[in-house]
């Protein structure tokens, strides 16, 4: 009969190296987000043109915000490369 054996423990990683710059960018994004939306509302009030135009333009904005706060490769404590060391 078979034994299972249970998965190896994970590893350690931190990523609270940096809370104070990490929330600033978080305010950044939050407060960059409000006027991008506000300044579309108010092209909205214009007409049907503006508004369709200023809510392309914050759709493209909004997005591009969204995309910069993808931490897609964070780095961590002690690392001195990328997240792949022998690439």
């Amino acid at each position: 009969m078979a034994q299972l054996l249970p998965p190896p423990p994970t590893t350690t990683v931190t990523t609270g190296d940096d809370d104070r710059r990490r929330l600033q960018f978080r305010l950044w994004q939050l407060s960059i987000t409000t006027i991008t939306i506000m300044v579309a509302v108010w092209f909205s009030t214009m007409g049907v043109l503006p508004a369709i135009l200023a809510w392309v333009v914050a759709k493209h904005v909004l997005v591009a915000i969204y995309l910069m706060g993808l931490d897609r490769y964070p780095t961590y404590r002690d690392e001195v490369t990328g997240p792949r060391p022998g690439a």
